[in-house]
């Protein structure tokens, strides 16, 4: 009996003995593993705060980069392409500059109503540069510019300026010296259409002032203009497509367009010759920021940046250098002798303002569609 106590005893030492044994090994084995699995832990969250700082890094830069790039909107008229095809480049360099940020430009070059209409219809122009104050009256009443637009930029924001023209073929064979001249039998003419082109505007205005304007009335006004657009050929939709058809496919004998048309095309190197009639209207083009669309696109400060930079010196030459008369009187007086001298100046206000000329002159059914009427009768 002792004996089997002895032997039981023995095997329960022995038992206890394996399962402190084990037991041991097994705190080891769980300390152990608690390290391991601390050790794992630490280097997670380590390769993740590493990986967040670099996430955090990279959408650091991502937002900086986004402020570094901007898009600008710029609408046009057709014939001011010309020039900024060297100002944007030049402006886009000077803002990176004195900024750090780039800059891109969406440009967009059409007749100055057709222009107009596209604004309105969702081109989402940022600035504009129109022919005529008119069409930026027109963003004014459908809300994309603020009333008082005039004052945000110098000059009444007229920022570039020209006079009518008259090209002719080469050598001048029909002896046009004058607007009277373009009403002789057999004398074809080409100029746009007013209702797309802001140019073809300032053409019709040039006729009409410049019987009112040398002492004759409205009555002789009409029956002077009227007959030179029974000599027009065609009524293209821009000014540009005028010049193309005159230049490129050699159609009219004369052409009404700006000065400065005349001048990029001499430089191109088209044979013509062209006179600049000593009664003449001043061409005013305005430049105005579109506040809703830089509202909602955050670009008012380059927006502005910009308008501002085209009355710089550096600028108004650029403009000169395809044909526009200065409107910084220092350049215009350095560049003077660049232009020809007009004796009579007169301006849209002369003729009533804008508001009064559309009513009277192109508004459905007004003057001139009376005159393009008869014109179709005959």
């Amino acid at each position: 009996m002792r004996n089997k106590r002895q032997q039981t005893w023995k095997l329960n030492k022995h038992i206890t003995k394996q399962v402190r044994t084990r037991t041991v090994q097994g705190w080891q084995a769980i300390r152990n593993w608690g390290f391991i699995s601390l050790f794992l832990v630490g280097v997670s969250l380590s390769i993740v705060m590493t990986a967040c700082g670099s996430n955090v890094g990279k959408t650091d830069n991502s937002v900086a980069s986004s402020r570094r790039d901007i898009n600008l909107t710029f609408v046009s008229y057709s014939v001011t392409k010309a020039a900024y095809e060297q100002i944007i480049p030049q402006f886009i360099e000077k803002w990176k500059k004195e900024h750090n940020e780039n800059l891109k430009f969406t440009e967009s070059y059409d007749g100055s109503g057709s222009q107009t209409l596209n604004v309105i219809d969702g081109l989402e122009a940022d600035v504009v540069h129109l022919s005529l104050a008119l069409d930026v009256d027109k963003l004014v009443q459908t809300g994309f510019i603020q009333p008082g637009w005039e004052k945000e930029a110098p000059n009444n924001a007229i920022v570039t300026q020209s006079v009518g023209a008259i090209a002719t073929r080469e050598g001048n064979p029909k002896n046009i010296k004058t607007w009277t001249d373009l009403t002789k039998p057999g004398v074809s003419v080409l100029t746009a259409n007013p209702k797309t082109s802001g140019g073809a505007r300032w053409n019709f205005l040039s006729l009409w002032g410049y019987v009112t304007k040398t002492g004759q009335d409205e009555n002789q006004a009409l029956d002077f203009t009227s007959k030179v657009y029974k000599n027009v050929l065609v009524l293209p939709k821009t000014a540009r497509n005028a010049s193309e058809l005159f230049f490129k496919q050699g159609q009219g004998d004369a052409l009404l367009n700006y000065e400065n048309e005349m001048i990029l095309s001499k430089q191109k190197g088209e044979k013509f010759s062209y006179v600049v009639p000593n009664v003449n209207i001043s061409i005013e083009n305005p430049i105005a920021v579109v506040d809703k669309n830089v509202e909602q696109h955050g670009t008012r400060q380059v927006a502005e940046a910009f308008v501002q930079y085209l009355y710089t010196p550096e600028v108004q030459r650029e403009f000169a250098k395809i044909g526009f008369r200065p409107v910084d009187a220092t350049i215009a007086k350095e560049l003077s002798n660049n232009f020809p001298k007009v004796k009579t100046l007169f301006k849209a206000d002369d003729l009533g303002g804008w508001k009064n000329i559309q009513q009277r002159f192109f508004n459905e059914g007004a003057i001139f569609d009376q005159i393009i009427a008869q014109k179709s009768l005959k």
